[in-house]
């Protein structure tokens, strides 16, 4: 402060300095900054390469910055889009009820190459995906009414287990036992 009350060049630049540390990020950031809102996100969940990148650019993280703090985290084995995958498919598929489709999807959306994402798919077998349809189908029988003319349960069920991922085929061999063969 100058001796006359006001501010003087140095408290402004002390105040911009810290509004800029209460903002997050300086202009473009720097690499360890972006490793920590990095290791931030990785707390909560695992994420892919692109996903991080995504928010470390929303954060107005510069690009160079972020390709360096990312390539570093990968360079540790934080980061590995092929690990991700397949803990993504096994926790989706499993809890989920999701078929290899709309898995394949959610892996594209997350920007998970073709090439890591398709032995994380490959791991769930016909069997897989068959049991968990049928487990599915059965939940499902149990909310709807018996008294429901058989077309429209045909078409409830084969279109639920569309919309998770399922191929048609299946969902339709899946829901035909179960309809012929009730427990």
């Amino acid at each position: 402060m100058r001796a006359d009350g006001e501010p003087g060049d140095a408290d402004t630049e002390q105040e911009q300095a810290g509004a800029e540390k209460r903002a997050g990020t300086p202009e473009g950031g720097t690499v360890e900054q972006a490793k920590d809102a990095c290791l931030r996100l990785l707390a909560v969940r695992a994420r892919s390469r692109s996903e991080l990148a995504q928010r470390l650019a929303a954060k107005g993280y510069a690009e160079d910055v972020t390709e360096r703090a990312l390539d570093r985290l990968a360079e540790v084995g934080l980061i590995d889009d092929a690990a991700f995958a397949q803990q993504w498919v096994h926790s989706r598929h499993t809890y989920s009820g999701k078929g290899r489709q709309v898995l394949a999807q959610e892996l594209r959306r997350k920007g998970v190459a073709p090439e890591d994402a398709a032995p994380a798919l490959d791991a769930i077998s016909n069997d897989d995906e068959h049991a968990r349809a049928t487990e599915l189908v059965r939940r499902k029988l149990r909310s709807i009414p018996a008294d429901l003319d058989r077309d429209k349960k045909i078409r409830r069920l084969v279109g639920m287990l569309a919309r998770r991922g399922y191929p048609q085929s299946v969902a339709y061999s899946v829901v035909k036992t179960e309809l012929d063969n009730p427990d």
